[in-house]
């Protein structure tokens, strides 16, 4: 039952809203006195509509504003006292797997991942909320100071609520979304290669918005493509059927894409069943004539059924003499103005063909050759201007269109399939993400890929698919916040990412055969946590020289060893994909990683043969609990083993 208001119309909105009608332009988001978001009216672009010339006022800049802008760029900046610890049950093949599944809000994995991964990640894909008034946001909250801000966050809980509805009530509906989005988009970029791409797909709602920030943070002239996927129809829709989505695809530098001479190209689709059908068909031919009908009536019902695109389909003829698909509407004519000019003769007419306007496109030796070849098509007579032949046997790939048909349903079915039930609404399409992972990824096969709002973890699943089909070794990082779900055996999205990863990952590896045993199918669990450092307010990078720390139990009692040394790789931006391994020495737990290149031992108590023993395999670096050295000059001896035994290794305390 709504209640009465108990209280005079508010004139002002009601004459806002009149305003809104009329002008729309003219009204915009900003916020009161008590800092609470409001609609309000741009008087001077108010007074702009009401006069008949320019009216002077504040310089003009082109560029997208919205209330809480400089609030998200501060939330890129400002530092966070979390970390990451590894959860070994959760994962698999958690000593020996390249993947990273990162539980927790993005913005705060973001962080913590640039470090580790600055100007390593190759592509980027990310399918945020749509912000349709029912999907969920983040709630940044960052007006405060940036000390205050790092204050705040080392003492959040683990699962701190970080979520809220943003729905169209809210009057920062469009400011809310963009201000989530620029802070982790200025956070990814620096995660990107010179030549990484991102991948951002978004529907209607905020595809204008998503398209104008992504020109500010990645430079409008980085922009690729705006490619259509129309994955499906509304017959109920009342005036069109908005069945499609948009991918937006920026680099991060396309300069050096161009430089290094890239190319995306795929295969085309039914190309090996094409060639086999033509070559069955010119098997059994009555008369050539019989196998060009054929080939014609098999190519045209192909096309009808979705099995082959036109890229096959235009090769609609056969050569005589051999039965090789081609086609003949190559122009081999100047696409200007002076192009060669010189006489053709007809093969059978003997007179000259038409000439074209434009002069040809090849010089007369180079004609010559190719008509010797049968490269060139010739008219009935000399009345028709000449073409090129292309075979398709010869093209076996093509440039990916900007504009494709993919139904949705089928990634529905195809998740339902491989988890026994429907777990998860509306997940993303596997075989989509492969074909642009594909195109992006193709030359290079050891790329990492990162997707920071991994929903059900579609882009990890597309990863494995990929490497097992040509033996690849792509690497992924999936980010996922822990949001709730109501279901009976899974408690967040992130935990049906994880359990997708783990039968997707032994689907693929059986599909894979011999070539698997030297794939990875496995992801290191992670989860994003405040710092493993008791009762500090610093910054997680607070590793301090071997014999300046003096901080002792510094550490929270419930952290492992394990824990310590994921902060140690975040604080020395070492990957955190690097193998690790568990070993007594001396009866204490000693922890190497990437076959010693850091050794780190956090035992209470280090005893001399202990950093003998480390300081003896010379690794790069080595790090200790600082508690566990008894006294200063326990402290001070092991230096000196160090610089006596292995005097190159960098060797720290927590």
């Amino acid at each position: 039952m709504d209640k009465l208001k108990m209280h005079s119309s508010d004139l002002t909105q009601r004459n806002i809203d009149a305003i809104a009608e009329l002008l729309p332009t003219v009204v915009t988001e900003t916020l009161n006195a008590d800092g609470k978001p409001v609609r309000a009216v741009d008087f001077e672009a108010l007074r702009q509509e009401l006069s008949d010339h320019v009216v002077e006022g504040p310089q003009e800049r082109y560029q997208l504003d919205w209330p809480g802008k400089r609030a998200a760029a501060f939330a890129a900046n400002a530092p966070i006292a979390k970390t990451l610890r590894p959860v070994r049950d959760e994962s698999v093949d958690f000593d020996t797997t390249k993947n990273l599944f990162i539980e927790g809000d993005n913005l705060d994995a973001l962080k913590l991942l640039q470090e580790p991964y600055l100007g390593k990640i190759k592509l980027i894909y990310i399918d945020p909320p749509y912000n349709t008034g029912n999907d969920y946001v983040y709630e940044d909250d960052f007006a405060e100071s940036s000390a205050d801000y790092l204050a705040r966050s080392g003492q959040k809980s683990e699962t701190g609520d970080r979520l809220v509805a943003n729905t169209e009530a809210n009057g920062r509906f469009h400011s809310d979304w963009l201000s989530m989005m620029y802070s982790r988009l200025k956070l990814a970029r620096g995660l990107l290669t010179e030549d990484g791409v991102i991948i951002a797909a978004i529907g209607d709602h905020e595809h204008a918005n998503l398209r104008v920030l992504l020109d500010q943070v990645f430079g409008a002239d980085n922009f690729i493509s705006d490619v259509v996927w129309q994955g499906g129809r509304k017959n109920d829709s009342r005036y069109v059927s908005n069945g499609a989505d948009y991918m937006l695809i920026y680099a991060k530098n396309e300069t050096r894409l161009s430089e290094l001479g890239v190319r995306w190209r795929e295969p085309k689709v039914g190309l090996e069943t094409a060639l086999t059908q033509a070559a069955s068909i010119w098997t059994a031919r009555k008369s050539d004539e019989d196998a060009a009908n054929q080939w014609k009536a098999w190519l045209k019902n192909k096309k009808a059924a979705g099995e082959i695109t036109d890229a096959v389909a235009r090769y609609d003829q056969l050569q005589p003499g051999t039965g090789r698909p081609m086609s003949t509407y190559r122009d081999i004519t100047w696409p200007g103005r002076g192009g060669a000019i010189y006489e053709v003769l007809h093969p059978v007419t003997g007179k000259p063909v038409s000439f074209p306007k434009t002069g040809w496109r090849f010089k007369k030796d180079e004609m010559d050759r190719r008509i010797a070849a049968g490269r060139i098509w010739f008219g009935e007579d000399e009345s028709t201007i000449p073409r090129g032949i292309i075979f398709l046997d010869e093209t076996s790939d093509q440039v990916a269109i900007s504009v494709f048909e993919q139904d949705r349903k089928a990634a529905s079915t195809d998740m339902r399939n491989l988890m026994g039930e429907i777990v998860f609404e509306n997940p993303k399409d596997r075989r989509v993400l492969a074909r642009w992972l594909r195109l992006v990824t193709g030359g290079a096969k050891d790329a990492v890929v990162l997707d920071f709002f991994a929903g059900s973890g579609s882009t990890g699943h597309a990863v494995m698919d990929l490497n097992a089909a040509d033996g690849g070794h792509r690497r992924y990082i999936l980010v996922q916040v822990d949001e709730p779900v109501d279901h009976p055996h899974y408690d967040t999205i992130a935990s049906i990412a994880r359990e997708r990863l783990r039968r997707a990952g032994a689907q693929a590896q059986e599909t894979a055969g011999l070539i698997g045993a030297d794939l990875d199918f496995g992801f290191r669990s992670l989860y994003v946590a405040t710092t493993n450092m008791a009762d500090t307010l610093a910054a997680a990078d607070d590793l301090t020289q071997f014999a300046l720390s003096e901080a002792v139990g510094s550490v929270k009692p419930d952290r492992t060893d394990e824990d310590l040394l994921f902060q140690v790789l975040l604080d020395w931006g070492l990957d955190l994909a690097e193998p690790i391994t568990v070993e007594e020495v001396g009866a204490r737990r000693v922890l190497s990683v990437a076959d010693g290149a850091l050794i780190a031992c956090f035992a209470d108590e280090v005893s001399e043969a202990v950093v003998e023993e480390i300081a003896s395999r010379h690794p790069l670096r080595a790090v200790f609990l600082d508690a566990g050295f008894a006294t200063d000059a326990a402290r001070v001896n092991a230096e000196q083993v160090f610089r006596e035994v292995s005097p190159a290794t960098e060797v720290r305390a927590i």
